[in-house]
């Protein structure tokens, strides 16, 4: 039979036991046994599928990477113990010493270091370019580029680019192309149908949804997924089963929850607008956003985030955030409690004030991620600490 997205969400699971449990159990064990020494062998060899040691696979684990490949419309996928990992893991993957890649500036404050910080000291260089300007990305192509990596929506400027032109480049060109889907989740946005080879989720994100584990996540095409597997493998950066059977019961849930979550952003987004406190609102959905058109093509709906920017620079920034009284102040996103942050002296801190600039990211903007609350509790607490 063939399944919509929140049958598969909720029907994809592990064989059950012996014991007949309507709900997939839970399998804290480091390793598994085997019957004889002909088992073993085999196991160890690859000729028989099977789990040997949680790092390198565990039932529950398995359930949460085919939930996520069903949902993506992927082929195979690896799960990690962070979003992070899962970033990581898939450039160290595919990445030599000389390798170069092209990136938009808009990333993550994490991912922008790994590029600035830690690549470099390996001879991995990276070139950045505009996300409102993608006529640029041909430019860059060098003999030794070996992938283009994106987010969209942007974090924390929710600006989005157009994956089918990025995944057309990459294709002609014999790049891999890598979209961090985060945001979106895979079910607002699907980028393998744009051309993607690879997707990343930080699953810590809307795939839990209510703030208890990290997980990370890297689906895509098989023959790409056997090489980062067995770099996951061999480093140790493994997904735990607890935090995986959460994740996979949160999924269950995914579609639900992200459908209150961009009704409730839309309303708030509309009602920011009309401040005269604020300069400007970006959200994918508002008419007003830059790539509303394109935001529409590519997602069913307009996700959780919004960025909107306070007239007084950082100063208003610091003051709003001692204001909030309901919201939580928090790094994180993709949370049932809305979140506030201030990114330029947070979560993107580490970028120098001309990188700020660059991607959108000024003293008085705010990254709102929007929870599951009741709309108007969350825009009472929003105007108070706007309009104090």
């Amino acid at each position: 039979m063939s399944f919509q997205f929140e049958t598969k969400a909720i029907r994809t699971q592990t064989e059950r036991s012996q014991f007949l449990e309507h709900s997939t159990p839970l399998h804290l064990t480091s390793s598994f046994v085997f019957e004889d020494a002909e088992e073993m062998r085999a196991s160890f060899a690859e000729e028989k599928e099977r789990n040997i040691y949680s790092r390198f696979s565990n039932p529950n684990t398995s359930e949460f990477i085919q939930k996520v490949c069903q949902m993506e419309g992927a082929e195979e996928g690896v799960a990690f113990a962070s979003g992070m990992g899962a970033v990581f893991g898939t450039f160290a993957t595919f990445l030599n010493t000389g390798d170069h890649i092209i990136s938009a500036r808009a990333v993550f404050g994490s991912t922008h270091s790994l590029f600035t910080k830690y690549f470099p000291k390996w001879g991995i260089q990276t070139s950045y370019f505009d996300v409102n300007q993608l006529d640029t990305v041909e430019d860059l192509i060098q003999k030794n580029t070996q992938c283009i990596y994106v987010e969209s929506p942007t974090n924390p400027g929710v600006d989005i680019l157009d994956l089918e032109v990025l995944g057309t480049i990459a294709k002609k060109h014999k790049l891999l192309f890598i979209v961090d889907n985060c945001f979106a989740t895979p079910y607002l946005q699907n980028p393998i149908q744009f051309g993607a080879d690879l997707v990343i989720h930080s699953a810590t994100k809307l795939m839990d949804g209510q703030g208890r584990v990290l997980g990370g996540i890297t689906v895509g095409k098989k023959e790409l997924i056997r090489e980062l597997y067995l770099f996951a493998r061999n480093t140790g950066a493994s997904l735990s089963p607890f935090n995986a059977w959460v994740l996979s019961k949160s999924l269950e849930t995914l579609s639900v929850r992200v459908d209150r979550h961009c009704k409730n952003a839309l309303i708030l987004a509309q009602k920011l607008e009309q401040l005269e406190e604020i300069n400007w609102v970006k959200y994918p959905f508002l008419p007003s956003h830059p790539q509303n058109k394109l935001a529409q093509k590519q997602m069913k709906q307009g996700g959780t985030i919004i960025s909107f920017e306070l007239k007084g620079g950082v100063e208003a920034g610091r003051k709003f955030i001692n204001q909030i009284r309901m919201c939580s102040l928090s790094a994180n996103l993709g949370d049932s409690r809305t979140i506030v942050t201030h990114p330029a002296s947070t979560t993107h801190s580490k970028l120098s004030a001309a990188d700020q600039l660059a991607v959108g990211i000024t003293g008085g903007m705010i990254r709102l991620s929007v929870g599951l609350e009741h709309p108007e509790d969350i825009w009472k607490d929003l105007n108070q600490a706007i309009t104090h």
